[in-house]
């Protein structure tokens, strides 16, 4: 670890496995090695901001292993064939679906929103994977895969293959859901032995062509959405590998059958085995919510992190946001707890600026030793973020001690909770409103006329010209070393 605590019992790190819905300790299936695979997005649109708080959860687990001494190995998946507009496997194919509404051709909408999609995890500073795993690379494993399975697993119809899920044991235990009915949320298909029964395999119906589609013993068609995970994790990771993470929305029935998949394809038994299921543990967040009923959509545009940005917000503002919240905890959203976390942010790099440029020195003053074994102890506790930045917060604010060991203190928390605290600087996170009118120029101009105003004691003056920038979106901070900030109204 970055500030030295070599000297320190290394404290145990306790994770909420959804699986057994208990907090255990972690302990790798390769000694000094983490192997995560994470599920990423279908790139058939950009990705609304309650998707990428399950990167922000899976990169600061990531970072925590790293913290705690461990070798990484992070895979996230770009799917972009197989999923279709339910979860449940009805409905139409999304790449399909979003191609035909634009006049592109799947592998353009494909190869444009995954671009989307990454230039978001670099604005929240979410780290690139190990690698990443794109989907239909792996469509000759899936039929691989598949066709290991399909004798005492599956069953054909003429919309595809099937995996029967009365062949596995503890199918549905993740998601705690299993009925006699079976999992209500899935569509009836004519011929499915049982409602939780789900694709392995989809054929192009008759008389139509899919511009995404291959060969299979099955016919020609593509692979079900929950293959291509199983198929990936596998050939990345190998099984079982150590952790699994995803949105909440996963644990009801990609995952369940995700699970199902690995234990046919593992020959594997009851999931009392947490080791049967393809991964050790399996860790989801919760949901962000809105209370507005607005979370796709905001004044008509699609709430995403350009939309944030465009208001005025930087993207570590949504970070930090969801860093205040523990990731199993629904996380409210709201335009002024984004505006709060913001000043918070903002708080921050300016109380780490003073120490920006010292060279690190080995901590060894008492006051930052402690408060390091506090953060270890926080973030080992499930990922405690919420308390971990209050300790980050306290460490930056300490006076009269060595910058050279307070620099290494903060680097090694900010290295988990990433907010980029010893790069980015204060004007960084003012970020220009895209419907601001008003020119930075005439900003500048206006609170120079101010501060003279204000000198000789002109106060109305100094008030008129203060709400004059309020009125044009602009926050007039007196004292701050910066002058002003934007600032936009939702």
């Amino acid at each position: 670890m970055g500030a030295d605590m070599t000297d320190a019992p290394a404290l145990p790190l306790k994770l909420f496995n959804s699986l057994t819905r208990s907090l255990e300790e972690f302990v790798p299936v390769h000694p000094g090695e983490a192997r995560v695979y994470s599920c990423g997005p279908t790139v058939y649109n950009y990705q609304h901001i309650g998707n990428m708080r399950a990167y922000v959860f899976a990169d600061t687990l990531g970072r925590t292993l790293k913290f705690k001494g461990y070798d990484l190995r992070h895979i996230i998946n770009i799917t972009d064939v197989g999923h279709l507009t339910s979860d449940a496997d009805d409905g139409d194919d999304k790449m399909e679906k979003a191609a035909a509404l634009q006049g592109k051709t799947a592998w353009d909408i494909a190869a444009f929103y995954t671009v989307e999609f990454k230039r978001d995890l670099s604005w929240l500073n979410v780290r690139d994977p190990a690698k990443w795993t794109v989907a239909t690379d792996y469509v000759p494993r899936m039929i691989e895969f598949a066709k290991t399975i399909a004798e005492r697993h599956c069953y054909e119809l003429d919309s595809g293959l099937y995996f029967d899920v009365s062949t596995v044991a503890d199918y549905g235990r993740l998601a705690r859901t299993v009925t006699d009915e079976g999992e209500g949320r899935i569509e009836e298909v004519e011929g499915k032995r049982h409602a939780a029964d789900f694709a392995i395999w989809r054929k192009t119906p008759v008389g139509e062509t899919r511009q995404m589609e291959w060969d299979s013993p099955w016919g020609r068609g593509a692979p079900g959405w929950h293959l291509e995970c199983s198929v990936m994790g596998e050939a990345e990771l190998g099984m079982p590998f150590d952790i699994h993470t995803g949105g909440i929305d996963h644990r009801e029935i990609h995952h369940p059958n995700e699970i199902a998949q690995n234990q046919a394809y593992r020959d594997c038994g009851s999931l009392d085995c947490a080791e049967h299921s393809g991964a050790r543990v399996w860790m989801h967040n919760n949901f962000l919510i809105d209370r507005g009923g607005k979370m796709s959509k905001s004044t008509g545009e699609f709430l995403r992190l350009q939309l944030l940005a465009d208001r005025g917000y930087h993207p570590l503002a949504y970070r930090l946001m969801c860093l205040q919240a523990h990731y199993r905890s629904e996380l409210e959203f709201s335009w002024d707890g984004l505006g709060a976390a913001l000043t918070r942010l903002k708080r921050l790099v300016m109380a780490v600026a003073a120490v920006r440029d010292a060279d690190d020195a080995p901590v060894a003053d008492r006051r930052l030793t402690d408060l390091l074994a506090k953060f270890e102890a926080a973030i080992s506790d499930d990922l405690n973020t919420a308390v971990a930045l209050t300790l980050l917060e306290e460490a930056a604010a300490m006076k009269k001690i060595d910058a050279g060991q307070k620099r290494a203190a903060l680097a090694a928390m900010d290295a988990v909770l990433g907010l980029d605290l010893l790069t980015i600087d204060r004007s960084d996170l003012r970020v220009r409103p895209k419907v601001a009118t008003i020119a930075e120029t005439d900003i500048e101009a206006t609170l120079t006329r101010r501060k003279d105003a204000r000198a000789a004691k002109d106060f109305a003056t100094s008030d008129t010209l203060r709400d004059e920038l309020i009125a044009a979106g602009v926050e007039v901070m007196d004292g701050d070393p910066l002058g002003w900030d934007w600032r936009l109204d939702a």
